[in-house]
């Protein structure tokens, strides 16, 4: 093959249909039926007696954390599972006993691989040694580490400008490895850390940040515990965040009420069985949701209009509906809030919100009397392009209400991977701050640079462009987690070197550049050993808490590295001893890592001793009542437009959803059992009414497209499954659908894809 000749690799996978099997959604999660499925996987992946061991210590306190989701740990975990279905799934995933190297990509080239489906390609099991795919080759190699290291190095010494360069980071990296990261792009001086929060939270960091003044929530796990109302907006607890539903259902118990905001009505928000209680195994559970609002995809923002301007007008009359006394105090623009109100019409804000005038009603009477409420959100509310918005307007809710800052209330932003908010702490981060960057000259002894950095969707651009050769991922499936999937495989194919720190098989490690390397790591599960003694990292959950985790497994093979000590490497690789860091002895000895740590990141004092057992958590200013940082020191009451998506007439609103059986880009399994769709993936819920009005019927097969300044985009082959959602709004399972959504629309400020409201039209075949 002429090394000048682009590899012929498919950037979608296989788009065949399986024998898909539709029954009724099923009313509850977990129970018997969770543990089942739980068990069956792992036992699959690691044995009987292996899982059983590994699973009695993930979440524990002196065990590792779990590779799944950010879900923070209770200060006295149960000693028999403190994990959920999907937490398991994540295990042996990560922890199977198949394994791939030399010989698999000898007998695989990757245009042949490409052409399997994602969840293909994440069965092969765990990579564990490092792999070279040469230019002109379409198949991977053996190459020793060092001669890895300094590829890397000779690639990066080749560019014309730092900026030249991309570090990408997924949340499944500890602080440690994160951290050398970060200090590794300023060192070679540029900023390009985009990470994967830029394609899911940013908008959350974004509007908590212009509100309160710091991008984190405000609560604590034990707040949600005795909360009067729990407000769970554009979230899947059941299937994203299982373990969330033991702190709804306490809440429950405790006498609090539950709101679900979705257009889609999921069963772990309609009754929880509780695997740890034998009510969960025998009895009927415990109902969720008091309330369902199924708001029409991104009208949060009208919904919560119609629900401010009821209060408002009942507080009008009695005046203890709001918290005057907080308002005054703590908060700027109630005025300017309550005037911009009164110019919405109520039933215009109805109708477009899609939910009945009952429901809404029933809302607004459970909030007038109540004061400890929490607002939870992910993905629904965040993936918009009035993202930011739609965080900021239930905001306003909290503090009008005076639920910030008190126990038992506020913000409660629910991440995703497992330290995707510790990335951020601890520096990865595409813009500048100056006081960081400050410490680092002070303490680690070389000067960073002051330009800002690309994000995601700058990055994405920079590819494309030919602007960025050498793009390296510290974990992740970056091209199957971006948007607009085509466009960015042709800029990934564009650079000279692409780098994946990785564990498992994905597409990334097929759409490549012309030189690619796969460097396989640790995972979370596995000891990580340097002459004979354990080496512990840190990682810090969705509620502001670090603590240690440690590995119990023997690593998948010799031949593997550990993400700091990779890291490491390579800076030694390209430094030398001539820097300031000593990049060797770091790779080495974590404990000079997390000192580090605590002299550069924000907030982070004595790791070493803090972080042990149930950890630590870092400053939060909200939990303070601090908002001197923002204008006149006050938390801001701001005014939020409308969303207008201005639809033509053939068009529907799409959001891209998960099924119960992946996470993220991970697929487990073919199954959606919570939603009734078994063994298939390419499909997408309809209302059965729409589907009436233009001829459907169940199962029968559509291209969706999805057209933005003038380009056309196609997602092939999708079944039709008539659902309960509202009129106008379609459902689809991402990675397959991002191929829709346009690389250049995505959240004002935040620059998050607009993922869960995609203009699109249905074509059947």
């Amino acid at each position: 093959m002429d090394s000048n000749m682009q590899r012929k690799v498919s950037f979608r996978g296989s788009e065949d249909f399986h024998e898909i099997e539709l029954k009724a959604p099923i009313t509850h999660a977990a129970g018997y039926l969770g543990v089942r499925e739980a068990l069956k996987h792992t036992f699959k992946e690691m044995g009987v007696l292996r899982s059983m061991r590994t699973l009695l210590s993930m979440n524990q306190k002196d065990g590792f954390d779990c590779p799944s989701c950010a879900w923070p740990d209770p200060e006295h975990p149960s000693p028999i599972a403190e994990y959920c279905e999907n937490g398991a799934k994540a295990l042996g995933d990560e922890a199977t006993n198949n394994h791939i190297g030399a010989n698999f990509f000898q007998k695989n080239s990757v245009e042949e691989l490409s052409l399997l489906s994602d969840y293909d390609l994440n069965k092969f099991g765990r990579l564990v040694e490092p792999m070279v795919l040469k230019p002109g080759s379409v198949h991977y190699e053996p190459i020793s580490w060092q001669e890895s290291f300094e590829l890397i190095a000779s690639e990066l010494k080749k560019l014309n400008n730092p900026d030249e360069a991309i570090f990408y980071t997924s949340g499944r990296s500890s602080n440690e490895a994160a951290f050398l990261y970060g200090m590794f792009a300023r060192a070679l001086g540029t900023n390009n850390l985009p990470d994967c929060s830029n394609m899911c939270h940013e908008s959350s960091g974004v509007a908590l940040g212009e509100t309160l003044g710091i991008g984190k929530g405000s609560t604590t796990l034990e707040d949600l515990y005795e909360a009067e109302v729990i407000l769970i907006a554009g979230q899947n607890p059941g299937t994203n965040h299982p373990r969330m539903l033991s702190a709804l259902e306490k809440c429950k118990q405790n006498g609090g009420k539950v709101i679900s905001i979705n257009p889609l009505e999921e069963s772990g928000l309609v009754n929880f069985k509780n695997p740890q209680h034998i009510k969960g195994w025998i009895g009927g559970g415990e109902d969720m949701a008091d309330i369902h609002l199924p708001v029409n995809i991104n009208q949060d923002i009208p919904l919560v209009k119609l629900i401010l301007k009821k209060l408002a007008a009942l507080d009008a009359q009695s005046r203890d509906v709001f918290d005057h006394n907080f308002i005054e105090k703590y908060t700027n623009g109630y005025d300017a809030l309550i005037s911009d109100l009164e110019q919405y019409d109520s039933e215009e804000l109805l109708k477009q919100s899609g939910v009945s005038e009952n429901k809404i009603d029933e809302t607004v009477a459970l909030l007038a009397n109540k004061s400890k409420i929490i607002v939870c959100w992910a993905m629904g509310l965040t993936q918009h392009k009035n993202g930011v918005e739609n965080i900021r307007e239930f905001v306003n809710l909290l503090l009008l209400k005076g639920a910030i800052g008190k126990p038992n209330s506020g913000t409660c932003p629910v991440r995703g991977h497992s330290n995707v908010q510790g990335d951020r702490s601890v520096g990865i981060q595409h813009f500048v701050d100056k006081e960081m960057n400050e410490r680092i000259k002070k303490y680690l002894g070389f000067t960073p640079p002051k330009h800002e950095g690309v994000d995601v969707v700058a990055s994405m651009k920079a590819m494309y462009d030919g602007k960025a050769k050498v793009f390296m991922c510290l974990g992740g499936n970056f091209l199957m987690a971006a948007s607009d999937t085509e466009y960015t495989a042709k800029g990934i194919q564009n650079c000279d070197l692409t780098v994946q720190i990785s564990t498992k098989l994905n597409r990334t490690h097929l759409i490549t550049g012309k030189t690619a390397l796969i460097l396989p790591t640790i995972g979370r599960s596995e000891k990580d050993m340097k002459d004979g003694k354990p080496r512990h990292f840190t990682v810090e959950n969705s509620m502001g808490r670090v603590k240690q985790s440690k590995g119990i497994l023997k690593p998948a093979a010799e031949t593997i590295m550990s993400e700091p000590e990779i890291i490491a490497n390579i800076g030694h690789a390209y430094f030398g001893d001539d820097h300031a860091m000593d990049w060797k002895l770091l790779g080495e000895d974590y404990e000079l890592i997390r000192t580090q740590i605590d002299q550069v990141a924000k907030g982070f004092d004595k790791t070493k001793e803090r972080s042990k057992g149930a950890g630590y958590y870092l400053p939060n200013n909200v939990r303070e009542l601090d908002f001197s940082m923002l204008p006149n020191g006050k938390a801001q009451i701001t005014i939020n437009r409308l969303p207008d998506h201005d639809l033509e007439k053939d068009e529907y609103m799409l959001m891209t959803i998960r099924s119960h059986d992946q996470f993220n880009t991970t697929i487990y399994g073919l199954d959606d059992r919570y939603r009734g769709v078994y063994n298939a993936r390419r499909v997408i819920f309809m209302n059965p009414e729409d589907m009436n009005a233009v001829g459907f019927k169940k199962l029968d097969v559509v291209d969706i497209t999805s057209t933005y300044d003038d380009t056309v985009r196609v997602a092939h082959k999708f079944k039709v499954v008539p659902y309960n959602i509202p009129l106008g709004n379609l459902a689809s399972y991402f990675p397959e659908t991002n191929v829709l959504v346009p690389y250049n629309h995505f959240a004002e400020r935040s620059k998050t894809p607009i993922s869960k409201s995609i203009k699109v039209r249905l074509v059947k075949k």
